[in-house]
């Protein structure tokens, strides 16, 4: 199973976000961070707040936030809420799937699949806080040449 680059940028941010609890970040400096295009980020920043897994704060001190604490946040939700739809392959349109046993196997690897994320939370993927932030500024620094 391959996930979107929109469920990648999401985590991506809400990794972001998880590393740097203790203060606001601009959309574009998420952006900067990874290297990826700050309109597409947007698009998911929206979208991460209507979830409510994200708080805005507007204005010109304002940015972004984790909407909860971490440890509230589960990988599987916010996979479930990114991704459009599971389906491994286009069983519905094939003409064997009634008597075809890999329609019954895919969706058993998938069950498992997100059983394993629904066993993590954010706050999992962030046992290294300390460490990712500082990855996060050590790459800053060679971008901005000081």
């Amino acid at each position: 199973m391959r996930l979107t680059r929109y469920t990648d940028y999401a985590m991506r941010v809400l990794l972001y976000l998880g590393a740097r609890p203790d203060r606001l970040c601009s959309i574009a400096e998420i952006a900067r961070a990874y290297g990826i295009s700050q309109n597409h980020l947007m698009k998911v920043v929206n979208d991460l707040v209507n979830a409510g897994y994200v708080t805005s704060v507007r204005g010109r001190f304002g940015g972004v936030r984790l909407g909860r604490p971490a440890v509230e946040i589960n990988v599987g939700a916010v996979v479930r809420h990114t991704e459009d739809g599971f389906d491994l392959v286009d069983c519905g349109n094939c003409i064997i799937a009634p008597a075809c046993g890999l329609t019954g196997a895919l969706k058993e690897a998938l069950a498992a699949f997100m059983a394993v994320l629904d066993g993590y939370s954010l706050d999992d993927l962030l046992v290294k806080r300390d460490d990712l932030a500082r990855l996060f500024v050590a790459d800053a620094t060679m971008v901005s040449g000081e």
